[in-house]
C-alpha cells in the first residue's frame, strides 16, 4: 500500500494504490471531499445525484448502459455521504479499460432526463413515506435533530417531501458539476493492474478543476436536551448521544474505551449492566462517530414502554460511572485480546485494505496507522486508559430522543 501524487490538469491529486495479483480484479474509486449532503443547496440533492448516476449516460440511457456493464460483470456505482461523494468501479482486470471508458462517459454525459427525475422523485417519496412507519428510523432522526441543531445533519439525508418537490434537473446538474471536481478529489486504486494502464489524465476531460472547498465544522449540542415522541409502538426506542473531543494520537485509546463501554455487544458495560443484570433492554449499543467536521458518541436502546424511564436513568448513570471510574484490568484484558484477534481480519482482502487506507488518508493519518494502533493497544496500560476516559467528561452531556407509546398499560 502506498500513497502517490498525480498531476492532472495542474491539480495535485493524491492516489492510494495497492498492486495485488491474487485475483484478476481491479477496483478504482474517485472520492470527492466536501461534496456530500454538506454541500447541498436543497435537502436531498446529493442522494438524488448519486441515484441519477446509476441511470446510465445520456447517449446510452439507463437500460443499455447498465446492460453493457452487466454483460462484463462490471460494477459502477455512486454514493453520497455527509462529507464526501464517491464513484466506484469494480471489474475483472481484462475489462478495466472498458469500465473506465464507461465511467468517463457517465461523468461526461449524465442522464439528465425529466422522466428520470420524475422516477427518482417518486422512488424517494416512497422511501420517505415508508420511513414514517419505521419507529427506529424516526427516533434516530429525532436524536440527530437535537444533537446537531441548525446543521444539515438535523434533516434526513434523503430530504423531505417539501425539499424533494423543489428539486429540478438544473439543481442536480449544478451539484454534480460543482461538487465533482479535481481540486477536491483523491483516488483509491487497487488490484491486478499496473499504473500505466490507467489513463488518469482523461479525468481532466470530464471534470472541472474547480476550487478547493473548506469543510465547515458542525457544533454538537452540549445542552443535554430530551425529546419524547408518542407513537403507537410496542416498545420504546431510545437514542442517545453526546459531543466527543479527543486528540488524533489518542484514537486507539478511544477505540478500546468505546469497545468496553458499548460497541462490543454482549460483554460491553452497557449490555452487561442494563440487559444481562437487570433485563431492561432487548438491545443496547453505543459507538463513536468520527468525522472531519464533527465527532460524537451515539447509541441506542430498545426496551418495554413501561421501562423507558428506568432505562434512560441507567444509561446516564452507567456512562457517568464509566467516565469517573474507568475500566477494570479484566475489561481491558478482554478488550485487548478480542481487538488484537479480530481487527487483523479487517485486512484480509484487498478491498478491505483499501477501505482502511482510504479512511486513514482522509482523516489525516499516515498510511499504516491501523497497524500502529494495534501495536499501541498491545502495550496500553489500565492507568493510561482510565486517565484518558476521565478526560471525556463531555460523554455525560447526553441528548436523548425517546419514541414510545404513552398508551401502554401500567403494571399492577
Amino acid at each position: 500500500m502506498e500513497r502517490l501524487n498525480l498531476k492532472i490538469a495542474n491539480s495535485d491529486i493524491a492516489l492510494i494504490y495497492e498492486h495485488s495479483s491474487e485475483l484478476p480484479l481491479v477496483g478504482i474509486k474517485l472520492v470527492f471531499k466536501v461534496a456530500g449532503s454538506c454541500n447541498e443547496k436543497k435537502h436531498g440533492i446529493a442522494t438524488m445525484a448519486a441515484e441519477l448516476l446509476s441511470e446510465g449516460s445520456k447517449r446510452l440511457g439507463s437500460n443499455e448502459f447498465n446492460r453493457a456493464l452487466d454483460m462484463r460483470a462490471i460494477l459502477l456505482s455512486a454514493s453520497a455521504g455527509y462529507e464526501t461523494f464517491e464513484i466506484s468501479l469494480e471489474c475483472l482486470s481484462e475489462h478495466f479499460e472498458y469500465g473506465f471508458d464507461m465511467l468517463l462517459e457517465l461523468l461526461a454525459q449524465p442522464n439528465y432526463d425529466k422522466n428520470i427525475l420524475k422516477k427518482l422523485k417518486t422512488q424517494t417519496l416512497g422511501i420517505i413515506a415508508s420511513n414514517n412507519s419505521d419507529f427506529d428510523y424516526q427516533a434516530s432522526n429525532a436524536l440527530k435533530a437535537i444533537l446537531y441543531p441548525n446543521s444539515r445533519l438535523a434533516v434526513p439525508s434523503i430530504g423531505t417531501p417539501e425539499s424533494i418537490a423543489q428539486i429540478e434537473l438544473g439543481d442536480i446538474k449544478e451539484f454534480i458539476e460543482n461538487s465533482l471536481n479535481l481540486e477536491n478529489m483523491f483516488i483509491v486504486l487497487g488490484g491486478d493492474i499496473a499504473l500505466e494502464r490507467v489513463k488518469f489524465d482523461r479525468l481532466a476531460d470530464v471534470l472541472k478543476v474547480g476550487e478547493v472547498r473548506e469543510l465547515s465544522p458542525v457544533e454538537v449540542s452540549i445542552e443535554q436536551r430530551e425529546e419524547i415522541i408518542s407513537r403507537p409502538s410496542q416498545q420504546a426506542y431510545i437514542y442517545f448521544g453526546s459531543p466527543l473531543k479527543f486528540a488524533l494520537e489518542d484514537r486507539y485509546k478511544l477505540s478500546v474505551a468505546m469497545f468496553i463501554l458499548g460497541s462490543s455487544g454482549f460483554g460491553s458495560r452497557l449490555m452487561e449492566e442494563i440487559r444481562v443484570k437487570r433485563g431492561l433492554a432487548y438491545s443496547v449499543y453505543c459507538s463513536a462517530n468520527l468525522n472531519l467536521s464533527y465527532n460524537s458518541m451515539s447509541g441506542y436502546l430498545q426496551t418495554k414502554n413501561e421501562n423507558k424511564d428506568k432505562a434512560i436513568h441507567l444509561i446516564k448513570s452507567q456512562i457517568a460511572k464509566f467516565v469517573k471510574k474507568g475500566v477494570t484490568q479484566k475489561e481491558l484484558n478482554a478488550a485487548r485480546n478480542f481487538l488484537l484477534g479480530s481487527e487483523p481480519l479487517r485486512k484480509e482482502t484487498m478491498f478491505k485494505r483499501l477501505a482502511i487506507a482510504q479512511k486513514e488518508y482522509y482523516q489525516g493519518y499516515d498510511l499504516g496507522e491501523f497497524d500502529l494502533n494495534l501495536e499501541r493497544i498491545k502495550s496500553l496500560k489500565q492507568k493510561e486508559l482510565n486517565e484518558f476516559i476521565a478526560s471525556l467528561e463531555e460523554l455525560n452531556w447526553l441528548s436523548i430522543a425517546c419514541l414510545y407509546s404513552c398508551l401502554y398499560s401500567e403494571p399492577k
